[in-house]
């Protein structure tokens, strides 16, 4: 995947949410494995929590987020499974305007490689909101690595080829003014 050293590298300010009902920050792995690879790749980690499973309180943190001018981009670790508790793709349902489909399509095509039909399970999802990117990934810090490693990190640089989501940031608040 080509990077185009002509072209400058942009960082992009990048908050981590975490949806569990049974980890603190100290057992954060996913967390903790998102930060360092945002940090890694030279971009600004602005945030990091912990909440638990409810809709409404994910929902009421991405919307503190997406209304914050210091934050490009959401990305959640857990909740995105099928069972009963598993709510992250419906808060991000309340409040995404544009759905970026690729993203969950590419991602469970990358997982089944690795972990086969049980990909089916994951309901990964990428959207817009507010001028705000926001992806919603499985809890498991095997899942969080090949997103970032796979998908986000070339998505979130300016300098990849031919595209990428960064360039498109300036654009993302046309329709609202």
């Amino acid at each position: 995947m080509p990077i185009d050293p002509a072209r400058a590298f942009v960082p992009v300010n990048i908050a981590v949410l975490t949806v569990s009902d049974t980890r603190d920050l100290a057992a954060d792995r996913s967390g903790e494995t998102l930060q360092a690879r945002i940090e890694a790749a030279g971009h600004r980690c602005v945030g990091r929590e912990i909440c638990r499973d409810e809709a409404d309180t994910i929902e009421a943190k991405l919307l503190t987020w997406i209304a914050d001018p210091e934050v490009d981009c959401v990305v959640t670790t857990g909740g995105t499974g099928i069972t009963g508790r598993d709510v992250t793709p419906e808060a991000f349902g309340r409040v995404l305007e544009k759905e970026i489909t690729g993203f969950g399509e590419l991602f469970r095509m990358l997982s089944y490689q690795k972990i086969g039909t049980s990909t089916i399970q994951s309901r990964a999802i990428g959207g817009v909101a507010g001028g705000t990117y926001l992806f919603a990934l499985p809890g498991s810090t095997g899942a969080c690595k090949d997103a970032w490693d796979d998908i986000l990190v070339f998505q979130l640089d300016a300098r990849f080829r031919p595209c990428n989501l960064v360039e498109l940031m300036p654009r993302l608040k046309e329709h609202l003014g």
